[in-house]
């Protein structure tokens, strides 16, 4: 795919923060765009976790619970995070292998954003502050928001 792949990952995120996913739609459109066929840049889409083929609301909390962290805390945040949000149609809670940050576990991110060291009542107060504005969240595809660096 060389150059035509690059470009439409990238148009893949630009898409989902756009419409806060990638729809089957916007995948043809690219491949239209790119001169690939649909199965190619839903194979990519398929492939990076990050890029999400269904509705998710506007905030995605991925809690890691490898190694590190599941010895440290990270299922109790994913188990209470999973719980409080369970109805909640703007919040998409997620396990996730690793983050990369075992020295500070337990880890999480919130739309891409780094939080660390928290316990489970912490997390919900920090996706709380999401939630409620106090906090900007990256865009779906962790690109910063205007305004924010």
């Amino acid at each position: 795919l060389g150059h035509r792949g690059h470009v439409g990952h990238l148009l893949l995120h630009l898409a989902q923060d756009r419409d806060g996913w990638v729809s089957p739609a916007a995948m043809e459109e690219i491949a239209d765009m790119l001169d690939l066929t649909p199965a190619l840049v839903l194979g990519t889409c398929s492939f990076y976790t990050m890029l999400k083929r269904e509705p998710v609301g506007g905030f995605v909390v991925s809690v890691c619970t490898n190694v590190s962290c599941l010895v440290n805390g990270g299922p109790e945040l994913l188990d209470a995070l999973r719980l409080r949000y369970l109805d909640d149609d703007d919040i998409l809670v997620e396990e996730v292998e690793c983050l990369a940050a075992c020295d500070v576990t337990p880890v999480l991110q919130v739309n891409y954003e780094f939080h660390n060291g928290l316990t489970p009542d912490a997390a919900i107060d920090l996706v709380e502050q999401y939630k409620s504005g106090a906090l900007t969240a990256r865009t779906l595809s962790g690109t910063a928001r205007s305004g924010k660096t």
